[in-house]
């Protein structure tokens, strides 16, 4: 009997998670940058599947000039919150949409530093991973990447 009723339960459950849980994903929209110079990249600023919007990975690279902020650490973590901030409205989003960022370091000497500039944009604390590499693009000290969502 208990099997016959954990079963009952289970196919309930399957049932209304089709049609409540889950979310089919009809389109997938590789959206151009906003910006004219970084039109030739070999990648999309930002990727929508449903309701999930994926950013690229941003840098502290001043887009005007193309070129990094000077000062280390603290000034290129500003430019690459900023440069996200950026590409999340131009899609109507700000950054309390973010679920998840995935924060590449050249150093981890530097995360505390890093980590006193991110706490300020993130106060809602979004999921998280933070590690070091040898090396990043153009010479960056930072490279954050994110997940957004909205109700859209």
């Amino acid at each position: 009997m208990k099997i016959l009723v954990m079963l009952s339960c289970f196919f309930v459950f399957i049932t209304s998670c089709k049609t409540k849980c889950l979310k089919t994903v009809d389109t997938v929209v590789f959206h151009k940058t906003h910006e004219s110079k970084k039109s030739e990249a070999p990648f999309s600023d930002i990727v929508q599947v449903g309701n999930l919007y994926f950013l690229s990975g941003q840098i502290g690279m001043n887009h005007s000039a193309r070129e990094l902020v000077d000062g280390g650490i603290v000034p290129e973590t500003k430019q690459t919150l900023e440069n996200i901030k950026a590409v999340l409205e131009n899609h109507d989003m700000k950054m309390e949409n973010v679920v998840k960022c995935t924060v590449i370091l050249a150093n981890i000497e530097d995360f505390s530093a890093f980590n006193e500039v991110y706490k300020k944009y993130f106060p809602n604390k979004p999921a998280r991973t933070t590690f070091a590499v040898k090396g990043l693009a153009v010479g960056a000290r930072i490279e954050i990447e994110c997940v957004a969502v909205t109700t859209k």
